[in-house]
């Protein structure tokens, strides 16, 4: 294998590369542009900011808290924009549009339908808006010249009543553009054991779903997401690190918990900037992430809230590319496994990887045999070679 493999690729390249994202909310990716005209239309006053750009500077600082509370706080302002089918519609379209240029193929986007009903619409008709925007969305990017497929999470807020109606709503449209269901919002005090219903429920009808856990509140919220509720998948789970001692002499011993996350090949939807933010790693250097990928277990990379981070699926792999020296062979690993790790079809997924995954990879990888020739020195002359 030549040494050019190992070259670190480029920004360049990182945005062409296929990428695959499962962790992403839809409140947490619209454009500033896109609020200020909903805010208009809607009659919302609320807004702190009527500038497209002052108005993201204002969400990325006050996402800049070190708070996952304060974090949340933010999404007040996107969901009051998001409460008719027209807005939704639009706010979904532009997301997969958006995700398509960066270069992500396949896209799970979550959102709680019961955050989008102040202006009387029903849940199926959140929806249907939903599904309706992300083909739209899939068909302009088409236009574009990219290709992206997206799937819709319903999600339940951990600190309401509702998961079982929500988890209802996602099996009725499974087969329509919903691949799964998820909780979210504050861990502390309301742990995933509230709505095991819900989880019974989808298990009853062999469905998917992932839970929040492991952000900002630790092992146990880990272990009753995987060992209660029976999760497929970890959102963030970025604590198990405090299952692992590593000792001074570098060697490293797994807990019950990691081991068991580990062996099970449970995958972890990792959100570097989003952790950054909230306090759940100092920096991209001490991020779990690194300490993780060396051991082997499942990671996926993820923006979370593309808005509140001022991030992109591209500039989460730039900085680990920057922190970590990972090559594409290493981007092609989280990529491959967020997709192994998705909620559609395993022929599809199979076919995602096998047909657009690595053969994106390996024209990437093969570009350094296409560069300019160098330029051919002069023949020396005869004095030149006395």
């Amino acid at each position: 294998m030549t040494s050019e493999t190992t070259t670190l690729p480029t920004s360049e390249q990182i945005l062409r590369a296929p990428k695959v994202l499962l962790h992403d909310h839809l409140d947490g990716g619209l454009r500033p542009t896109t609020i200020v005209e909903l805010a208009r239309e809607n009659g919302y006053e609320g807004l702190p900011e009527t500038d497209p750009e002052k108005l993201g500077v204002w969400f990325r600082e006050a996402s800049d808290s070190g708070s996952l509370e304060r974090y949340l706080e933010t999404f007040a302002h996107t969901c009051a924009v998001m409460q008719t089918r027209d807005a939704l519609a639009r706010v979904a379209a532009e997301c997969a549009e958006d995700l398509a240029a960066d270069g992500v193929v396949y896209a799970e986007v979550r959102y709680a339908p019961e955050q989008h009903l102040e202006q009387g619409l029903t849940l199926e008709e959140v929806v249907e808006a939903v599904n309706e925007g992300f083909r739209e969305g899939e068909r302009r990017a088409r236009e574009n010249g990219h290709r992206i497929r997206v799937g819709a999470l319903l999600t339940a807020m951990r600190h309401a009543a509702r998961a079982l109606e929500i988890a209802e709503l996602a099996n009725r449209y499974r087969d329509t553009g919903v691949v799964g269901f998820d909780i979210a919002g504050a861990e502390a005090g309301y742990p995933p054991t509230r709505h095991l219903d819900a989880f019974e429920y989808l298990k009853r009808e062999n469905n998917h779903f992932t839970i929040h856990a492991g952000e900002a509140f630790g092992l146990p919220s880990i272990w009753q997401a995987l060992q209660w509720c029976g999760a497929d998948r970890l959102g963030h789970g970025v604590r198990i690190i405090d299952d692992i001692e590593v000792a001074d002499d570098g060697s490293v011993k797994l807990g019950r918990l990691a081991s068991y996350v580990r062996d099970k090949r449970i995958p972890l939807e990792m959100c570097p900037t989003s952790n950054l933010q909230t306090g759940a790693a100092p920096s991209y250097a001490e991020h779990p992430i690194g300490l993780l990928r060396r051991l082997q277990f499942r990671l996926t990379v993820n923006t979370d809230n593309r808005l509140m981070s001022h991030t992109s699926m591209t500039e989460e792999f730039e900085h680990l590319v920057k922190t970590f020296r990972y090559t594409l062979d290493d981007m092609q690993w989280f990529t491959v496994n967020a997709m192994k790790s998705a909620f559609i079809p395993f022929d599809e997924r199979l076919a995602m990887i096998n047909d657009v995954i690595k053969p994106g990879y390996a024209e990437l990888r093969a570009e350094w045999l296409f560069r300019p020739a160098l330029a051919t020195p002069p023949v020396s002359s005869a004095s030149d070679s006395a």
